[in-house]
C-alpha cells in the first residue's frame, strides 16, 4: 500500500493561496511561510503533516498527494477545510 509524507499551507481564502504560491515560485521558504500563515495546526511544524495513507486525508487533497508530481508544490487545492497548497515530500508505491 502506498504511503506519503507532505507538507501543506491552509488558508481561507483562494487569492490568499496565490499570493502565498507566488512567494514560493519566487523561492521563499515553505517552512516559514507555514508558519507564517497557515490556519492548520501543522503549520507550528513547517506545514509537516508527516507520513499517511491514501483515504487518511480528504479525498482532494489525497488525489494530489498519491497521484501528482512529488516535490512540486501543487495549489491552491479547495476542500472543506479552505484553500491548500500541497508539497508532496515523498510517496513510497508498496
Amino acid at each position: 500500500m502506498a504511503l506519503a509524507c507532505a507538507r501543506h499551507i491552509l488558508v481561507k481564502h483562494r487569492d490568499e493561496a496565490e499570493k502565498i504560491k507566488q512567494q514560493l515560485t519566487r523561492g521563499e521558504d515553505f517552512a516559514k511561510l507555514a508558519k507564517k500563515y497557515s490556519k492548520c495546526p501543522s503549520g507550528k511544524k513547517g506545514g509537516d503533516l508527516g507520513e499517511f495513507r491514501p483515504g487518511q486525508m480528504v479525498k482532494a487533497f489525497d488525489q494530489v498527494v498519491f497521484k501528482k508530481e512529488v516535490l512540486k508544490v501543487h495549489g491552491p487545492v479547495k476542500t472543506r477545510f479552505g484553500f491548500h497548497l500541497i508539497q508532496t515530500l515523498y510517496r513510497n508505491d508498496f
